[in-house]
Parts: structure tokens; sequence; C-alpha cells
């Protein structure tokens, strides 16, 4: 399972889900599969994930992600992807 955070550009709109299928889902969210929020605001950008051992520990953390102030969502992103890089290359191998 993993916990992620997606934006359409640094310092942008974000968002944070949880996926079983990590390179699945994003690119759902780059080809705008599903209409929804990231299609709404062209969330494309996967600037930071973390893996968990299975559902509860990674929804958990999904929803305490959810109700963080933006600053420490943005700390958060920094602290492994200071040039907010899109992290898709890495995952689609």
């Amino acid at each position: 399972m993993f916990v992620y955070l997606m934006t359409n550009r640094p310092d942008g709109t974000l968002y944070v889900g949880v996926t079983v299928d990590l390179v699945r889902r994003v690119w759902e969210h780059r080809t705008h599969a599903a209409p929804g929020f990231t299609d709404r605001y062209n969330l494309e950008r996967l600037v930071w994930f973390e893996r968990h051992a299975g559902p509860e520990a990674a929804i958990r953390r999904e929803k305490a992600i959810k109700h963080w102030r933006r600053a420490w969502k943005v700390a958060l992103i920094r602290e492994r992807n200071p040039g907010w890089r899109d992290l898709w290359e890495e995952i689609a191998r």
C-alpha cells in the first residue's frame, strides 16, 4: 500500500491519496482517466510517496496527512524532494 501526494506545479494544489498500485493510480491521474479533483485541477505530478505494509497503516497515514496544515505537507515534500520533481519516471520503470 502507498500514500502519495500529487500536484500540478511546485507549491501548487495538493492531493493526498492511498492506493495498492501506485503506478496504475498515478497513470490514471496523469491521463485524466477518472473525473474528479485531480482531473479538475490538472494534478499530474507525483511529488511524494511512501510504502506501508498494510491497508490499515496506509489509510491511517493518509487521513492524518489530510488533516495536516498545508505547510506541514509542503515540508514533507521538500524533505525528500526539494525541487518538487515529478517522481513518475522513478516508479514507472
